[in-house]
């Protein structure tokens, strides 16, 4: 084999193996492009009380529900406070709980909970969280809290009324604060079937999953739904179904491409435009135009025994300023990166470029959505 024959199989395995780098670049783990229905979490919430904090709880003249709450637990506890007595705490704040409960959780897992403060408590920092329930939607308990609460946040208030504060410290996590009492019924092995739903609908990136199981799996098991949904006949058998499912989840499929669209963020004036957005040929001029005023009061003296008052008489400037930019041209067909381009070649600011995407899309110009937010 002589030397330019060597040389250019070598070019030729290496366009080969670029061209395999950048289509399985492009590709997605079925894992980061869809969820299994069915599994999913559950928002747990619940209700108590945070005590051993250092004089930053509750004041409870303005928070009577507070005192009621610890009355009741004392009571629980064979503890009677006599009636007519509230007892004016500085250590105790009521808190909110929440919590997600991970799908397959099983009695006897602790789960991460966090707690905010209800009241006017104004920091939970070195505050114990004491034993709460934790429900679901349905109404029953799913978990039991308890735990010393973390504070990432820290405030520091003076006497004067002076306060320095860093983070929010009324609220506070508790890493494994919570133990799963209840599972969730699970209705994974229900069907005869799994469904996978795309994280976003899109009707060709479903039948490119449907195809790219069957071509995996060798049979016609997968089928599109809906631009949402892919249904896939799975094992009965509970080993086999998760072993099934640990494979469909590691193919590699191509997603379909996004649909051209500009979103607008119209409070940060953050601009996104995506590849597939195509302008047809238009001409674009834009300038802007400015009006700043200006107040410079001047002190207007009388004459000496004039019996004339000094008087503030009030002088505005207004300085007009309009900013020529050139004209730019979009061709037929521009892209992301024509588009950009010419915008700032103009020096076009986040407002200007919203202007401008808004009269191209009046124009019918703009051949993608505009979306502001």
């Amino acid at each position: 084999m002589s030397m330019r024959t060597a040389f250019h199989l070598i070019a030729l395995l290496s366009l080969l193996m670029a061209i395999a780098t950048l289509n399985v670049a492009r590709a997605e783990r079925v894992k980061d492009l869809a969820t299994v229905a069915g599994v999913r979490s559950n928002p747990l919430i619940g209700y108590g009380l945070v005590v051993g904090l250092d004089g930053t709880g509750d004041q409870t003249s303005q928070a009577p529900f507070t005192v009621q709450s610890l009355k009741a637990m004392l009571a629980q506890l064979g503890v009677t406070v006599p009636p007519g007595v509230n007892p004016q705490l500085k250590n105790v704040a009521a808190v909110a709980i929440n919590a997600e409960l991970p799908p397959f959780a099983k009695p006897g897992q602790t789960i991460d909970i966090t707690v905010s403060s209800i009241a006017n408590s104004g920091s939970l920092r070195g505050g114990t969280l004491l034993m709460a329930p934790l429900k679901g939607a349905d109404g029953q308990v799913y978990a039991i809290a308890q735990g010393n609460v973390v504070v990432g946040g820290l405030g520091v208030s003076a006497k004067d009324g002076s306060r320095v504060t860093i983070n929010v410290p009324s609220a506070g996590r508790v890493p494994g604060g919570a133990t799963v009492e209840r599972a969730v019924p699970a209705t994974f092995g229900a069907s005869p079937e799994l469904r996978l739903d795309l994280r976003t609908s899109d009707f060709t990136t479903a039948t490119r999953l449907a195809t790219g199981i069957n071509s995996a799996l060798g049979s016609e098991l997968a089928r599109a739904i809906d631009p949402v949904t892919v249904s896939v006949v799975a094992p009965a058998d509970a080993n086999a179904r998760v072993a099934f499912l640990s494979q469909l989840e590691n193919l590699d499929i191509t997603p379909g491409d996004a649909p051209a669209r500009v979103i607008v963020n119209s409070r940060t004036g953050t601009v996104v435009i995506s590849s597939a957005v195509r302008v047809l040929p238009a001409a674009v001029s834009h300038g802007s135009l400015s009006v700043t005023i200006s107040e410079k009061p001047e002190v207007s003296q009388p004459e000496a025994f004039s019996k004339g008052q000094t008087v503030v008489v009030p002088r505005s400037q207004i300085e007009v300023t309009s900013s020529g930019r050139p004209a730019f041209v979009f061709d037929g067909g521009a892209n992301l990166d024509d588009i950009v381009r010419a915008i700032n070649q103009v020096g076009a600011a986040p407002g200007d470029l919203v202007a401008i995407l808004e009269a191209l899309r009046a124009a019918g110009a703009l051949r993608a959505e505009l979306v502001i937010i």
